[in-house]
């Protein structure tokens, strides 16, 4: 019989649609489907490659000698503008504040194959430590109130760039849905004196039915009230509000367990599309008590429709526990070229 599930940080209900539920492998994409590291090392017309560089568009590399491992450069077509100041406009229901902000883009590495599940660590490192570095920045900025980081990988996750890559987005205003899931943990922690996503982390460590992966800094489970299939959260064990506070010391484990997620994602369902977002306090609530940064990772396995949209409830058609335990497996060979990509873990 099908159940609905709530998730205890967001209080939003899914539908988990045992009746309907499919194996964990039958998410995965099709064999024939194109896997990132059998795409060329180089594409001549991407601006991400190396040697392809829009130097006028750089903000930072590292590197800033010799052929660079990570870089940040603004987006060519922003959401938001760099300069200008902070103005409200209140006119009955017509409401703005002038754009200002940042966007750019964090080309992860130099070349067009790759992505994350497949770089080392100490190439995921680099990586995460220019995000934080970034934000760090973009932090500092008054007119900043949330930073969003995110990633983008395969057409159905909404990337129009094979190179992997990740986006930057620092608002000025603190979104609607970001302020629902703060309020929300204000009131866990108003009503229990604990943190709703501490609490989340220690069951799921007791459980152990929904683990994926964890180390001495992190916890990687699928959510008890996933809204869609292998709905991934990594928790780091030490309570953070924000993640531009992470110290080196945890960014360095976050690194391999990251890169043991995704690769588990990349063998098991042959590379699928996925979203990878950064959930953080805003940059003016930088540390408290109850809410508590995390990295979510949504493969984009089905699709919402006029059910989702008009009641906020998603019907997720597989079963977490099923999903975890598929993931905890060891990859097998299913796909074109998934020989090769094995030899190069």
């Amino acid at each position: 019989m099908a159940e609905l599930r709530q998730n205890l940080a967001t209080r939003e209900w899914v539908i988990i649609a045992s009746e309907r539920a499919r194996r964990p492998n039958a998410y995965a994409e099709a064999p024939d489907h194109l896997h990132t590291h059998e795409l060329p090392e180089y594409e001549p017309l991407c601006p991400f490659c190396a040697g392809n560089e829009e130097l006028d568009l750089e903000v930072t590399r590292t590197p800033t000698q010799g052929l660079w491992a990570t870089r940040v450069v603004r987006n060519k077509y922003p959401a938001l503008s760099l300069n200008g100041s902070i103005s409200r406009s209140f006119d009955g229901v017509e409401r703005t504040i002038t754009g200002v902000g940042y966007h750019e883009i964090l080309v992860e590495h130099p070349f067009h194959n790759t992505t994350l599940a497949l770089l080392t660590d100490e190439e995921i490192y680099a990586v995460l430590e220019m995000y934080l570095g970034r934000g760090q920045v973009i932090a500092a900025d008054p007119r900043v109130e949330q930073i969003i980081f995110f990633k983008n990988h395969g057409e159905r996750a909404g990337a129009s760039l094979h190179h992997s890559h990740g986006q930057i987005i620092g608002l000025p205003i603190v979104p609607g849905r970001i302020r629902h899931r703060i309020e929300e943990a204000r009131r866990f922690f108003d009503d229990s004196g604990q943190c709703v996503f501490c609490t989340m982390l220690n069951d799921e460590l007791s459980r152990g039915e929904r683990l994926v992966a964890v180390n001495d800094y992190f916890v990687a489970f699928i959510l008890y009230a996933a809204s869609s299939p292998f709905h991934i959260w990594i928790l780091p064990r030490e309570h953070r509000s924000i993640f531009i506070s992470t110290s080196p010391a945890a960014l360095r484990q976050l690194a391999p367990l990251l890169r043991d997620i995704l690769f588990r994602l990349y063998s098991h369902l042959n590379d699928p599309d996925f979203n990878l977002i950064v959930r953080s306090s805003p940059t003016r609530e930088s540390e408290n008590n109850y809410f508590h940064w995390y990295i979510a990772v949504v493969p984009r396995l089905s699709r919402s429709a006029g059910f989702e949209l008009g009641s906020g409830i998603w019907i997720n058609p597989s079963i977490p526990e099923a999903c975890a335990d598929f993931l905890r497996s060891e990859p097998q060979p299913r796909g074109k070229g998934q020989n090769s990509l094995l030899d190069r873990q």
